[in-house]
């Protein structure tokens, strides 16, 4: 099974960390959320991704220069221009010469939905294209997914106004299509595939869709990033103490310093960071070689890499410092971005 990974976007909602940094090479508890979307992949036997790029396509073959990553072989393929979600797949399923079925998958989520168990769904119904779901409390912000007794989709409906949507079942952001789906998009312009594959696919009654009650997030705001980081505490981290009695769960890379009289709790650490006496680090993410200087707070927010949290400073309340940002001494941020990724 091959796979297109769609990875094009700015992630405009994640800055500062994305200014240089696409959203995809950020780490999540010790390793960049391609890796881990990769490694999921390659579980389900998935051994060549094509991943479509746009953002800084550099920085992903500078990391993975063997074109090797979590034991999936990969194929570059970046966009000349945007073309959105459905003209990405077409031209990196094209330049890759995808001829047969394929998964697609959105590059920013982690989940253990089981794949092999969606194909497997869309072998048995003969369906053109069938989509994973996921159920969410506000589904809102995603793309809504009816269907009928039998898995087949009626509708398609795009970030319905909060209260009007008729399920919680959302686009999951994995597909299994089939390669004539590819005819289906119109080449040399943007086409999104939530508003005009998929609805005409509906219309058809080719398009299916599948419920998966997994472990989920779209790691694409810093709330989110933040949670992800933070669920995967228990399985990658170890244990820190909190005032010498209850422990919490941290992740402390290599190379991190955590001197006398500071604390650590529920929070990862990447490495070579340096937390100074006297200084707490609570639900936080603070990315390699930054400084929390002593006596400082980081509290539910994200630090990046290289920054500096002055002494006595407060950073809280999910605020986002960029990559070698400088809060100065005794600066109290909260749900705040430095530097501000809009100029203001």
């Amino acid at each position: 099974m091959r796979a297109v990974v769609l990875l094009g976007g700015f992630g405009t909602r994640l800055r500062p960390l994305t200014l240089t940094t696409p959203k995809q090479m950020l780490p999540v508890a010790g390793r960049p959320l391609i890796e881990r979307v990769l490694a999921h992949l390659a579980a389900h036997g998935v051994d060549e991704a094509v991943l479509s790029l746009g953002y800084r396509p550099d920085v992903f073959r500078d990391a993975y220069p063997d074109a090797c990553c979590a034991g999936v072989h990969l194929v570059y393929a970046v966009e000349p221009e945007p073309l959105d979600t459905a003209g990405a797949v077409r031209f990196a399923a094209t330049a890759a010469g995808v001829d047969a079925r394929f998964l697609v998958v959105n590059g920013d989520v982690l989940t253990g939905l089981d794949l092999s168990a969606l194909v497997a769904t869309h072998e048995a119904t003969g369906a053109e294209g069938t989509i994973a779901l996921t159920r969410v409390e506000d589904p809102s912000q995603f793309g809504v997914v009816p269907t009928d007794e039998d898995g087949r989709v009626t509708a398609f409906v795009e970030k319905p106004p909060p209260g009007e949507a008729p399920t919680d079942l959302i686009n999951a952001g994995f597909y299994v299509l089939e390669p004539f789906v590819l005819d289906r998009i119109p080449g040399g312009r943007r086409v999104n595939i939530e508003r005009e594959t998929f609805p005409a696919m509906v219309d058809e009654g080719v398009l299916y869709a599948s419920h998966d009650d997994a472990y989920w997030i779209d790691v694409g705001t810093p709330e989110r990033y933040l949670r992800a980081s933070l669920d995967l505490l228990p399985a990658e981290g170890g244990r820190a103490r909190l005032d010498g009695e209850a422990e919490f769960p941290a992740m402390l890379a290599d190379g991190v310093v955590v001197e006398v009289g500071a604390v650590v709790s529920t929070s990862v650490l990447e490495r070579d960071v340096t937390v100074a006496d006297g200084a707490r680090v609570e639900r936080s993410v603070v990315l390699a070689g930054a400084v929390v200087g002593a006596r400082a707070l980081v509290c539910d927010s994200i630090i990046g890499a290289g920054a500096v949290i002055g002494a006595g400073a407060t950073v809280e309340d999910l605020s986002v410092i960029g990559d070698g940002a400088v809060v100065e001494e005794g600066a109290h941020l909260s749900g705040q971005r430095l530097p501000d990724p809009d100029g203001g």
